[in-house]
């Protein structure tokens, strides 16, 4: 289950760091503003998920349990964050679609996200959350 964990984990980042890259591009760093994916936000998600990922590595080379659950509650602020992150992304495109008063905030630098990465990040995060879980309650040791 560890196993599993850690290779979703990775996909999960992969996808992640392919939004990073097309927000950096598109000038992330110097937006702000309502409804926008703030280089605060952004920049705590992809600390803490990359800190957590590190602990679980902690926990494949040392096998202590406490890591786990440390790897999972730094999971679930980061899961939080990135909700926080798509529910912002998702007002805007819809808000761009339907020509509305969402306006100030359409063509922030997150909406060259393709919708494909967006979800398979979504899913394999879902995924890398529930294998954690799993694992530090024990299924499948």
């Amino acid at each position: 289950m560890e196993w599993a964990a850690l290779i979703a984990w990775v996909v999960t980042a992969l996808f992640g760091f392919a939004m990073l890259a097309i927000w950096l591009q598109r000038g992330g760093m110097q937006q702000s503003g309502a409804g926008r994916i703030t280089p605060p936000l952004l920049v705590t998600h992809f600390l803490l998920a990359a800190g957590g990922l590190l602990l679980w590595f902690g926990y494949l080379i040392a096998d202590k349990d406490a890591l786990t659950w440390i790897a999972f509650a730094a999971l679930v602020v980061v899961a939080l964050i990135g909700w926080a992150m798509f529910f912002r992304w998702l007002g805007q495109r819809r808000g761009a679609a339907a020509g509305s008063a969402v306006a100030p905030v359409a063509g922030g630098a997150e909406q060259g996200f393709p919708v494909p990465v967006v979800a398979l990040h979504g899913v394999f995060a879902v995924t890398t959350v529930v294998l954690v879980f799993l694992t530090a309650i024990g299924v499948g040791s």
